[in-house]
């Protein structure tokens, strides 16, 4: 809990997030993050389609309370729908709601959020409201129930270490879902606090959405958790067809390769853009073996990037512990 806490500490350093945005890529942050735009990114998923493995595409950014930011914001997540469209790649689009307004005001975000998922509708597109922070759960499932009156291409994230998890995946078990732990500090009023309780949760919600829900993402680095949803998929005769499993780019390359080759489907988690700094913090304090994992996968490439993300993520760590 220690570490997961001091890598949170970490993506909320907004001084850190702006030095990592000058000079991140230097240090190797493009072994975990698709590149700096959308031209890189659309590059990286053509690779993972022809492995037949599908995309979710983030267009990173933090801390946005700025009206100007969140409608630049909207506009490059519009150019991102067009991208998927003219290319025809196999993707979809994950956004957050604080990303495009819900801090500065809920309706100009809900008018924000509502163009790009109409965008995408016209084309077919998915769109993924992610989660973030207990404060801004129930906002962003209003979000969600709103925009759902009028459009079918809309799904979200479900966090297990909420206590209230249980009751959110059977109110919304109707729609796409994707089952994460959760990667932010929250307190115990409102979320688990250990790893136990965590994991425990995470496997009950896979299960009831598995056998109840309408379409299942299972985002997880954890070969026990993807054998035990192998098991129960076919132990409760549960068609492939309804659920696919999730990593993020940058981790795990080989297992994502070969879930997908065995006939899984499979959606690898596409960040892009200079704004890396915080997603890649929160994956380390969802679980800090997280870095082991980059570090494998760049040495299987015989090059010193792990090199860079260590050194990146120790030098920051420790400018913050100075000040703690």
């Amino acid at each position: 809990m220690i570490v997961k806490n001091f890598f949170i500490h970490l993506s909320e350093n907004q001084l850190l997030n702006k030095a990592a945005q000058n000079y991140g890529f230097k240090l190797g942050a493009h072994s975990v993050v698709a590149g700096t735009n959308i031209e890189e990114a659309i590059g990286s998923i053509k690779e993972l389609n022809a492995q037949g493995i599908s995309c979710t595409i983030d267009n990173l950014g933090e801390f946005v309370h700025d009206k100007a930011e969140a409608l630049e914001a909207k506009n490059q997540i519009l150019g991102v729908v067009d991208a998927i469209h003219n290319h025809e790649v196999d993707a979809h689009i994950s956004l957050k709601p604080s990303q495009l307004g819900l801090d500065i005001d809920y309706d100009f975000c809900f008018e924000n959020i509502k163009e790009i998922v109409d965008k995408a509708s016209h084309y077919g597109i998915f769109i993924n409201i992610d989660m973030e922070n207990y404060d801004r759960l129930q906002p962003s499932f209003d979000l969600m129930e709103e925009l759902s009156k009028d459009y079918d291409n809309i799904g979200t994230v479900i966090q297990s270490y909420f206590l209230r998890a249980q009751e959110d995946i059977k109110k919304y078990s109707n729609y796409r879902l994707r089952i994460v732990k959760g990667a932010y500090k929250e307190p115990e009023a409102v979320a688990y606090q250990t790893k136990e309780e965590i994991d425990a949760n995470y496997i009950e919600l896979i299960e009831y959405h598995l056998l109840n829900g309408k379409f299942t993402s299972i985002a997880t680095h954890d070969h026990n958790v993807i054998n035990h949803v192998k098991q129960f998929v076919i132990d409760h005769n549960i068609s492939n067809d309804k659920f696919e499993f999730q990593m993020l780019y940058g981790f795990r390359k080989e297992m994502q390769f070969e879930l997908a080759a065995q006939g899984y489907n499979f959606c690898t988690y596409i960040p892009f853009g200079t704004d890396w700094y915080g997603y890649f913090m929160r994956r380390l304090a969802e679980r800090p073996q997280n870095l082991n994992l980059v570090v494998k996968q760049v040495f299987t490439k015989k090059t010193n990037t792990a090199l860079g993300v260590v050194a990146g993520a120790f030098l920051l760590g420790r400018l913050t512990s100075k000040k703690l």
